[in-house]
Formats: C-alpha cells, structure tokens, sequence
C-alpha cells in the first residue's frame, strides 16, 4: 500500500492557463464555434461614454453561456465556479489571478441595461443563424410542443380575480370570414360591436408570482407555472421559443411561434404538434402559410351510447347532414364563434326508433355545428394517413420531447427561481442556445 508523503501544494510550475485546459473541452469547443464579438454593437447604444471602464459586456454573457450550458443553478454559484475552475476563466480570458466579478455585477447590469431589450434574443438568432451557415440546421420540418416549468410560488398563497379573456391570434381573421359565410347563407352580418363583447374569467392569481398561471393537470398536479413554447428542426434545434403564464392554452401559440421562424429562419413545408394543436383555426393558418399539417388521430368527444359525429355525413354540395336514419339537417345560421349550425326536424325525430341514441333534446331537434374552416381540418386527417407525415410525425420524440427532457434534466428548467415573464423569456433563450453545445 502507497502512501502519498509528498506535499506539493506549494511548488512552483511555469505553465499557462492555456495548457491546463484539455483540446477536448466543451469551452474550447464552444469557443471555436461562436465569436462573441458580434455582442459588441448590439450592446454599444446601452453604455456610457463617460465615468468609470465597465466589465466588458462579452464577459457577462459567456457567464451566462457557462451558467446555463453547464447547468448551474445561479449566477452566485456560477461565480464561486469561475473563481476556482481553470477551464471556465480560460473560455473568459481570465489569468490565474485575474478578479471575477462580483455575482451581483450581472444582475445590476441586467436590471439597468439588458433587461428591457432583445439583447437576449439578438444571441439566440445569431447563433442560430451561424448554426444555419453551416448546414447543420433546416427549418423543412418543424416540431411544436409546451412544457410547465414550476414556478417559484405557493400555490395556497392566491386572490381570485376576474379578467378579460385574451384576444386570439385568429379573431379577426375569423369575424371577417364568418360574416362573408353568413351573407353567402342569407343572413345579415354581424356589426362590430357584436364582436366588441368583453368576455371574462375568473383565475388565481398568485401573490408571489403574479405573472405565472395556476395549472391544473390533474388532481395531484395542481401549482403555478409557466409554460415554454417551443419549436425545434428535426435535429432538435430550438427554432424560436415563447414563454407564458402556465394556464395559456398550446394551441393558442402556434400561430406567433410558426410566424416567428417564417420572419427568422425560412418557411417550414410541415410543422408538426400533438392532439392540443388540432383546431380549425390551426389548421387554417398554416395551410393558408403553405405549411402542411402533421397531426395525430384525436378521439371524438361524443358522450357515451350516442352517435359519433362522423356518422352524420356532411353533404357539401346540398351544405347539410344527414343523419343514420336518412334524415336531412339543414342549415340554419352562422355563429359569432365561426360555427355553422345544422338541425333537423322535429316532428321526424319524434317518432326515430334510434332517437335515444341521437339527442336529448326536449324538443325532439338534432343540432350538429360544423366551423367554417372545417375543410382545413378535414385535409390535415387526410394528410394524416400519409406516409411521409407518418414518418415525420414519429419523430416528434426524438426532437422535441428530447428537448424538453434535456432542459428539465441537464438544464434545470423543471422549477425556476427567477420571477416574472421577461426574466424567464432571458433565460429561455439562454438556455436554449446552449442546448445542443
């Protein structure tokens, strides 16, 4: 057995920083890939020309580069890292013996400098388009998807309040093609102050987070969270992001999500999203954008014992239903929410031997509501059983939940520390940008 007597704490080596870090080294690689330069101009309008020399801002943010890449849970923690870890001052351009800024220097920087601006999202797009040049990235297939992170709240400490609903990305578009429908049909269109109606709801709101959103998964998940938004290629780079407060509906974000890659990164040919995103209006828009919809089978929501709602067959050239039993539902008006309504009979229905399978009504009348972008939606299950969507469709697992998985497991994004949208957007695209180092 080897006893180590020597004690060589204290004896001199002649060598450099540079020799001390391996070639293989995650920061060496890192640093290879991006010049961090390009921050200089995005950053010069926030700085003074005169008073004392500030940290240079290239610094700061490859603190946060280290911070979220290697998954550090503060910027506190991440200083106390620095100051003994030969590899990070190395990726800083710090000596042995050069002072790290204090942790409380980003965040001073952050709150008077960063925190108003798209400096964070500026580096996101850079990077990207770097990994674009050089053909590692296509935005030909895209994958969309949400995930909670927990927020750092109690979700006993709340006030109920009433507020408005939010306006959807589609509403105009959608009061404008109602009322063409309704004067095709015969009927006045609707003014638009019928449209001006404000809706309300009641939420949670928390008293110490007051931008999250209470989310209900089931009867054990029940916090406040946010929710991250997010679309990846099919190499699993993140494309864009959007952060909210967790009792946002995904369906609701595709719209500005697909329109944000447009504007940044290229036109997808098909974008992909779980059974939450198989609306009319998503599958409108995207149609309409030249974008195929990849959308999986989602089960009828028909109470059990009556009819499913594909056994009523839709007659386009007549525009009417007809039901099992041959009898005819005609159209009767458009709805504010873009529904046409269909009904039949009821003097027929009365005396239907299958009529407890069909209806409750007092009256004896079937209703049946068709939106009028059904036709959309109705391509996108077409496309459904194709092939090549099958395929690209499967890979929805190895992409985007592989993303998610990573920044829940490596990154720490299953709960936050941080309070309020605009420092987690920040952080989002920080992480997000490091996410595929």
């Amino acid at each position: 057995m080897t006893k180590n007597q020597i004690n060589e704490r204290e004896q001199l080596e002649m060598l450099t920083i540079e020799q001390l870090v391996p070639q293989n080294h995650l920061v060496r690689k890192l640093d290879a890939a991006i010049d961090f330069s390009f921050i200089y101009p995005l950053v010069e309008d926030l700085y003074s020309t005169i008073g004392r020399p500030s940290i240079d801002p290239v610094v700061l943010i490859k603190m946060t580069f280290i911070q979220y890449t290697f998954g550090i849970r503060s910027m506190r923690q991440t200083i106390k890292e620095i100051e003994t870890n030969v590899a990070y001052r190395w990726f800083l351009g710090f000596g042995f013996h050069t002072e790290v800024p204090h942790f409380s220097t980003f965040g001073k920087n952050y709150v008077r400098r960063f925190a108003d601006t798209y400096l964070f999202e500026q580096i996101f797009y850079k990077v990207l388009n770097e990994v674009t040049n050089r053909g590692l990235l296509s935005p030909d297939h895209v994958f969309i998807d949400s995930t909670h992170v927990k927020a750092s709240a109690n979700k006993r400490k709340f006030e109920k309040k009433v507020v408005r609903k939010e306006t959807r990305a589609y509403e105009k578009r959608l009061q404008e093609e109602l009322n063409l429908d309704r004067e095709k049909n015969g009927k006045k269109p609707f003014p638009p102050e019928k449209f001006e109606t404000e809706e309300y709801k009641e939420i949670k709101e928390s008293t110490t987070d007051p931008e999250s959103g209470y989310y209900v998964k089931d009867e054990r998940t029940k916090q406040f969270a946010y929710s991250f938004h997010a679309a990846t290629d099919e190499k699993g780079f993140v494309l864009a992001n959007i952060v909210t407060p967790g009792n946002v509906h995904d369906s609701n974000m595709l719209e500005p999500l697909v329109q944000k890659i447009i504007d940044q990164v290229g036109r997808p040919i098909v974008v992909a999203a779980d059974a939450a995103y198989k609306t009319p209006a998503i599958a409108n828009f995207l149609i309409e954008n030249q974008v195929l919809p990849a959308l999986p089978y989602k089960r009828p929501m028909t109470k059990e014992g009556f009819f499913k709602k594909h056994e009523y067959v839709y007659d386009e050239y007549y525009d009417c239903y007809i039901c099992p039993e041959g009898q005819v539902l005609n159209y009767r008006t458009t709805t504010k929410k873009g529904y046409r309504e269909y009904a039949s009979t009821p003097s027929i229905c009365a005396t239907c031997p299958v009529l407890s399978q069909c209806t409750e009504s007092k009256n004896h009348q079937k209703r049946i509501q068709r939106h009028i972008w059904q036709d959309y939606l109705d391509v996108a299950e077409d496309l459904r059983h194709n092939h090549e969507i099958k395929e690209i469709y499967g890979k929805r697992k190895e992409t985007i939940e592989r993303v998610f998985a990573d920044a829940k497991e490596k990154h720490g994004m299953r709960w936050t520390t941080l309070k309020g949208i605009k420092k987690l957007v920040h952080a989002g695209d920080a992480d997000f940008c490091c996410l595929k180092s």
